[in-house]
């Protein structure tokens, strides 16, 4: 490609407002361009990363027996209503009605699509296991899209749903996928964890979700050394082990209502009473299915609200409005308490055991100092309810935690039979009788893993990206234009490598050289050739790798041979 002739218009600059990294480069690269908030155009040079990745993705999964399809991105409102997901989705489901008055949505993700294709197709047990994928636009109405194409609301995405005879063949199906994952982001040149993980609203019990490590990244992950076990923090399961004081249950003090006025807060109660927040009981009231959950846990810590949705067995879950928590606790926010609830309740292990703590007393602007778990709360369930943290005790082998920020480019999840029963997607069995067929569901945001490689592979200069993914693999850059040996090396080298198969840019602007050098570094080739007067004068040309800052002279004869085994 001649850089005279693309249409790639860089910036020097971008809003301030703009912090994410991918989000800024892609802007001055000239990669995308904002339609709409969180709908970008997508120019040459993004749409050449985009393609580069959709190529990887392809070739795995056709090698993983997976076959492409393409299903539509609008999607009547019946087959949502069919699998119940019409009402439940949220807002982020975008709604709207045709001509003749008909609700329909546009597809944040095909479930439903896919299974009414099979359902009317697939009869025999036979005809399985089967795995449909396809590259598509989704569209998710965001509250708050931001980040560039990391959080936008219409994106491209992969995915693929696969269609099995019993629950361990859809096991198998999912280690194959994983397998194809791995090797997804492995050629791609990421540095990526596969994590256990929350369903959400796709549904399922088994659930990965492949995250690319990035200190900028808005997942939180904790992993721990000593047995390999990685989670997001959300599904990450905790030590029971006591890792704070537990006091001493022979000096247990009787229980004093104190008027504690403006103590709305763990941060305010540890100070009117001067004791650390370990001796605090925090309760989080929460209305799962439309009925009063509390959740107790020791007051440094954070009540994760998907365990107590899993532990509780429900479908839907949010935090209680104030109204709620004076109807089911006769309080207000800030003075709410485990003692007298009529709610169950159920409480984390950091609080077994403990004497002399202080609760909230269920009435306006009062605690009650002096309480003893095992003596005044002795029917308490105790599981874990605890958000990980850094240096938490692992809930496999006991290790301590690490910590790290990655940002999700693919989730695989075990759907069983949630959407085929729904639905009535059946197979006829051996036995000859209907079963319910057993589903997988498997997705990568094609253009989020775009911004993450650029989170991950960038410097203060601009993009570098890994080969694989790189819009050019090749950058050649001829300074001075009006040197007749300038040009004829730079063309000879161009062709010669478009000839090879190798993806070449050739900057043939007149411009100063540090502005072509600017660029250059900015769009992130990995391997840049400059030709200039004084280098063939040597019979060299400049050799430089994107991620090095050292520059090299070799020889014109060997540049063609250099290129060849690097790339």
């Amino acid at each position: 490609m001649r850089q005279s002739r693309l249409f790639a218009p860089t910036l020097k600059k971008v809003s301030n407002d703009i912090e994410v990294v991918s989000h800024k480069y892609m802007l001055r690269a000239g990669m995308i361009r904002q339609v709409a908030a969180g709908i970008y155009n997508l120019l040459p040079v993004g749409w050449k990363v985009v393609q580069r990745i959709e190529a990887i993705v392809r070739e795995e999964m056709n090698r993983a027996g997976a076959q492409e399809v393409l299903m539509p991105a609008v999607q009547p409102a019946e087959l949502w209503q069919q699998s119940g997901r019409w009402d439940f989705y949220g807002p982020e489901l975008l709604r709207f009605q045709d001509r003749k008055n008909g609700d329909f949505c546009l597809g944040p993700t095909h479930e439903e699509v896919v299974v009414d294709m099979v359902r009317r197709d697939v009869r025999s047990y036979r005809a399985l296991p089967m795995n449909l994928y396809q590259i598509q636009t989704k569209f998710r109405d965001e509250i708050r899209p931001r980040a560039g194409l990391m959080r936008g609301r219409e994106f491209i995405m992969k995915d693929a749903y696969s269609f099995d005879v019993d629950r361990a063949a859809a096991e198998e199906s999912y280690k194959q996928m994983f397998a194809a994952y791995e090797r997804i982001f492995e050629r791609c040149g990421l540095d990526f964890r596969p994590v256990e993980a929350d369903s959400g609203a796709i549904g399922g019990s088994l659930s990965h979700e492949f995250q690319v490590l990035a200190d900028t990244g808005e997942d939180a992950i904790v992993s721990c050394p000593d047995c390999g076990y990685t989670a997001n923090v959300e599904k990450a399961g905790v030590h029971h082990r006591h890792d704070a004081p537990t006091g001493d249950a022979a000096n247990e003090t009787e229980q004093t209502l104190v008027d504690t006025p403006l103590t709305r807060t763990i941060e305010k109660v540890s100070a009117f009473f001067s004791v650390p927040p370990t001796q605090i009981v925090k309760t989080v009231l929460f209305i799962a299915d439309d009925v009063p959950v509390a959740a107790i846990i020791r007051g440094d810590l954070n009540v994760n609200e998907v365990k107590v949705k899993k532990i509780v067995g429900a479908e839907e879950i949010r935090a209680a409005t104030p109204a709620e928590m004076i109807e089911a606790t006769g309080a207000p926010p800030g003075s709410i308490g485990p003692l007298g609830l009529t709610c169950r309740v159920v409480a984390d292990h950091s609080l077994s055991g403990l004497p002399n703590v202080i609760v909230g007393a269920n009435k306006k602007d009062h605690h009650i100092t002096g309480v003893s778990v095992p003596r005044d709360l002795p029917d308490l369930e105790f599981v874990d309810l605890r958000m990980a943290a850094d240096g938490d005790p692992c809930g496999r082998c006991g290790g301590s935690f690490g910590f790290f920020r990655g940002i999700e480019v693919g989730h695989v999840f075990y759907l069983g039979t949630k959407y085929s029963e729904a639905m009535k997607c059946t197979y006829l069995g051996v036995d000859g009788e209907e079963h319910a067929m057993e589903m997988g569901c498997y997705g990568i945001g094609i253009t989020r893993i775009m911004a993450a490689a650029i989170e991950q592979h960038h410097d203060d200069y601009g993009i570098m990206w890994p080969m694989a993914l790189a819009p050019w693999q090749v950058h050649i850059v001829p300074l001075q234009l009006d040197d007749e040996a300038v040009v004829n090396e730079a063309e000879r080298i161009y062709t010669a490598l478009q000839e090879r198969g190798v993806d070449v840019l050739i900057d043939d602007r007149d411009g100063r050289p540090g502005v072509k050098f600017k660029d250059s570094d900015l769009i992130g080739a990995p391997i840049r050739v400059t030709i200039s007067t004084k280098s063939l004068a040597e019979g060299c040309v400049e050799w430089k790798l994107r991620r090095e800052k050292d520059r090299e002279m070799v020889p014109v004869a060997d540049v063609l041979a250099k290129i060849a085994e690097l790339i």
